[in-house]
């Protein structure tokens, strides 16, 4: 049996991670929409043998990194616009080998068929390196900008998502296997009783055709997912192949591990169907001064109009104008409402921060873990978690790029390779194979296998 290794996702938006990232000596915001410059990032990634290049996404211009909202003047934050994902990453797949890519998709904007299609399709230009990331969409901003009156609440948007989810796996099933023959002297392009209609009528989808792209090389492309709640830990529980969260302590990792582990045996699966890795951002250099000194270095450059925003954005789009920015947070004027809302809270309390403490605190990785050091110091945190039930790897959100991201390459991998904890070589050409997870089974060929037995 292999040994367990580390699993690593780079999380590597063009203008980087940090709130003022950009702004960075090195930083290149003006190559944000370079698909040069993009390339140059995923094969850094591909050097370091990451599993996986992430991209968050949205559908609507985000305003909630910066006050510019309110006076339309100046834009302060680099969070407003990028490239469509799944476009990008297209490209990308053509000249790189084995990183695999996670693009961001929302179950409550989009349509099955259309992004089943589009993500069987980055499968097979990929060759078997496609990911979705599902998303609920939190901005209530979105909603304008599809003919909503009102954004749906998080009950409805998860119960859409859980049938959504559905019907995209069973649109990926619509061929099996082998469906395809190319036959060229009978004439007999493909075998038509290996072809399967959804046929779907549920809550909120109608849909009844097949998918007019043959089933991905993956069988599935891999179903990852963000969510911390409980609806989100159940949905994760019942579809997701990596889970991304945020936790800032060995405890709460561990707990949160531990949980949503728990929940996959109602629904068939094993533990090991499941990565978790939490988000980390890392600060590294040869010294622990050095390393504290680039983290100072991009705090002194977040503007406090992008540290309000970034704060709104995340703790519930809430106006903090008003208040001294080094008073203490105030707690108690707060309705707390989802849990990344808890989390920011129990930070500031933990640390008796002020509004600009706590806003540079989570600057770096909003709200994910941050570690700052040596390669060995960082390593040893990494190596806790990985060893002790808290993560079966990570998603790194450098912050800075090019040179954050970097930094890890050089820095971290080869201390995790010197302890034997993660790869020298991919071990495939998918990312499945990469992640260590199976390949799934045609559902209409289960069913087919299951009456045959039963009859």
């Amino acid at each position: 049996m292999a040994k367990r290794q580390i699993k690593l996702g780079a999380f590597i938006p063009t203008t980087s991670q940090h709130a003022a990232g950009w702004r960075h000596p090195e930083s290149r915001p003006q190559d944000h929409l370079s698909i040069d410059y993009a390339i140059e990032l995923a094969k850094t990634a591909e050097r370091g043998l990451f599993d996986a290049y992430f991209l968050a996404d949205g559908l609507a211009v985000n305003w909630s990194h910066g006050a510019s909202k309110h006076n339309k003047k100046v834009g302060y934050s680099d969070k407003v616009v990028g490239f469509e994902p799944v476009t990008l990453f297209a490209a990308i797949s053509a000249v790189t080998q084995n990183i695999g890519f996670i693009a961001t998709a929302s179950t409550t904007y989009e349509e099955p068929y259309l992004l089943a299609r589009k993500y069987a399709s980055l499968d097979h230009i990929s060759k078997g390196r496609a990911a979705w990331n599902v998303v609920t969409t939190i901005s209530a901003e979105t909603a304008r900008n599809f003919g909503f009156s009102a954004h749906p609440d998080a009950k409805v948007r998860y119960e859409r998502a859980d049938e959504f989810i559905e019907v995209v796996q069973k649109l990926w099933d619509s061929w099996e296997d082998g469906a395809f023959l190319y036959d060229k002297e009978n004439g007999h392009f493909f075998e038509a009783s290996k072809q399967h209609e959804p046929l779907h009528s549920g809550k909120y989808f109608n849909v009844q055709g097949a998918l007019n792209v043959p089933r991905p090389p993956q069988g599935y492309p891999v179903i990852v997912q963000a969510g911390q709640s409980e609806d989100g830990r159940e949905l994760a529980a019942k579809y997701a192949e990596v889970i991304f969260t945020a936790q800032q302590s060995l405890s709460d990792a561990q707990a949160f591990y531990r949980d949503v582990k728990g929940r996959l045996a109602k629904y068939g699966r094993h533990p090991d169907d499941l990565k978790v890795m939490p988000g980390v951002s890392v600060f590294v250099a040869k010294t622990e001064q050095e390393a504290k000194e680039k983290y100072e270095l991009l705090n002194r450059l977040i503007h406090p109009d992008v540290g309000l925003g970034l704060l709104s954005g995340l703790a519930g789009d809430i106006d903090l104008s008003n208040y001294d920015l080094d008073a203490p947070f105030p707690l108690e004027d707060i309705e707390i409402k989802s849990s990344r809302q808890q989390m920011m809270f129990e930070i500031a309390a933990k640390h008796h921060f002020s509004i600009r403490q706590l806003y540079e605190y989570i600057a770096s990785a909003r709200g994910h873990w941050t570690l700052i050091g040596t390669p060995e110091q960082v390593v040893d945190q990494l190596q806790e978690w990985f060893e002790n039930e808290a993560a079966d790897g990570f998603n790194v959100l450098p912050p800075t790029t090019p040179a954050g991201l970097n930094d890890f390459v050089d820095f971290i991998v080869p201390e995790l390779q010197r302890r034997g904890l993660f790869r020298t070589e991919y071990e495939g050409t998918t990312l499945r194979e990469n992640l260590g997870l199976k390949r799934p089974e045609n559902q209409y060929v289960i069913t087919q296998q299951n009456t045959a037995v039963a009859s």
